[in-house]
């Protein structure tokens, strides 16, 4: 099969190569001898991928730590089961499905990928292959971060960093439908974008002072930094901060501060369907590119806004 390789942790995405690998050895994986419990192969139809996992530790080494390498990058996918191992549970061979793989097994970014079963949930049929695979981990993890881990209520007011982008615009969206106030923000350039995601009112990040906004009851943070260390300092007491930028430098005086790991999770995958098939969520892809062209892709020659997913043909 084709797909994507990586082989250098210092490269980055500029050490993407197109390579052919082995396909999943799918009659040794529907056999008990060899198998693992639970897992299917997909046969990807849409890949997505996080700018910073070739910076994480689980790309490049398995469980026990030894090297994996070449590794397969990518852990956002749509596409369709075709064979199934012993003991897997509510998917069938034929079904359309989408959610995350294991960190630390070969990913997404080529034609096949095992998985989990347990980590993927149906896509409905009038849900494309490449919005399902966008929505995985930002749905995901905008949808932990406020509700999960934040226990976001109706009447919040909720401060939502990089409410144009891939994850922030999820978060202003969930956000809003569950009754808060949301202030967004971003660059100046990206002010329309972010209030059509939902936002109330939009902060310029360049223009603006973010102070200025006052006591907040949450922040959703995705900017980390000296972004992230100020908007700790708005949370009023008894609110909360939630970053997925890795345990924040600063906390809130008076009110809780979580950083967390996004996690598959086939009931929440649902609610995210169902609200996209409904027309409730909206993604955000910036582009679309086949395999072929992947390298590339993740290579702009100018930065492209919203997330890039590779449609395998």
């Amino acid at each position: 099969m084709k797909a994507i390789v990586v082989m250098d942790p210092a490269a980055g995405t500029a050490g993407m190569t197109l390579a052919e690998r082995p396909d999943p050895e799918t009659a040794r994986l529907a056999s008990l001898d060899g198998a693992n419990y639970g897992d299917v192969v997909v046969e990807v139809r849409a890949s997505g991928f996080t700018g910073d996992e070739l910076e994480w530790p689980s790309t490049w080494v398995d469980r026990l730590g030894r090297d994996r390498t070449p590794s397969i990058p990518g852990h956002e996918v749509a596409g369709v089961v075709t064979s199934l191992s012993y003991g897997t549970a509510g998917l069938s061979v034929g079904q359309r499905v989408f959610g995350l793989t294991d960190w630390t097994r070969d990913g997404t970014l080529a034609q096949y990928v095992v998985a989990e079963a347990r980590n993927l949930a149906p896509l409905p049929g009038d849900v494309d292959f490449t919005v399902g695979a966008s929505v995985a981990m930002t749905g995901l993890t905008a949808w932990q971060g406020l509700f999960e881990h934040g226990h976001l209520s109706v009447g919040q007011s909720v401060l939502v960093h990089g409410a144009a982008g891939a994850v922030g615009s999820m978060a202003a969206q969930l956000a809003r439908e569950a009754g808060a106030y949301v202030i967004g923000t971003g660059r100046g350039a990206h002010r329309q974008s972010a209030l059509d995601f939902g936002v109330h009112e939009f902060v310029d990040l360049d223009d603006d002072t973010l102070e200025d906004v006052g006591g907040v009851d949450f922040v959703f943070d995705v900017f980390g930094g000296d972004i992230g260390a100020r908007s700790a300092r708005l949370v009023r007491g008894g609110g909360t901060f939630v970053t997925v930028t890795g345990p924040p430098e600063v906390r809130p005086p008076d009110g809780l501060a979580v950083d967390f790991v996004v996690v598959s999770d086939r009931a929440q995958l649902g609610e995210i369907a169902r609200r996209v098939q409904e027309g409730r969520l909206r993604t955000h892809i910036g582009q679309v590119a086949n395999l072929d062209d992947a390298v590339a892709a993740f290579n702009p020659a100018q930065k492209v806004d919203g997330k890039t997913i590779i449609r395998m043909q």
